[in-house]
């Protein structure tokens, strides 16, 4: 947990410093910080480091390829990461595991994957409003309220 925490607050780190003028630089922005905000920095930089290299590498290279996202893509990563932030803890490791699992796909099933997906949200645009709504539910909803929902897909999948 406390690797994705990491990676996720150097991505918003890094959304919101490619989003500030160019000019300023790294010890501009860091100078610029309160002692206390300088020492979540060190903090962070620290557990950072302690990280396995090639989890370093992977978010030195998400961290590259987000910089190079244009802004409304960025934005919408934000939106999405302010939204995990908001999900109940249960929920978040939930995603975590349903995202590992996708990782761990084949590549090649991944993609299909990845197709039917756009070709399903592609084939009827009342679906991918349908899903958006169902998503908007889903976040409003109590945490008992997910729960109770999730016992009653299960209940039906196992029919």
């Amino acid at each position: 947990m406390k690797r994705f925490v990491m990676a996720a607050v150097l991505v918003m780190a890094s959304l919101a410093a490619a989003e500030e003028p160019r000019a300023q630089t790294a010890a501009d922005r860091i100078n610029a910080m309160s002692e206390q905000d300088k020492q979540a920095l060190r903090e962070k930089l620290k557990a950072f480091r302690a990280l396995p290299p090639e989890e370093q590498q992977r978010i030195r290279e998400n961290l590259v390829r987000l910089k190079g996202l244009p802004p409304e893509d960025r934005q919408h990563m934000r939106e999405n990461y302010e939204h995990f932030s908001k999900l109940s803890p249960e929920d978040r490791q939930l995603l975590r595991e349903r995202v590992k699992q996708f990782r761990e796909m084949d590549p090649e099933k991944r993609q299909e994957m990845r197709q039917k997906m756009k070709a399903w949200l592609r084939e009827n645009p009342e679906r991918r409003e349908k899903l958006r709504e169902n998503m908007q539910r889903w976040r409003s909803m109590s945490k008992e309220q997910r729960q109770e929902m999730r016992d009653r897909l299960k209940e039906r999948r196992h029919r």
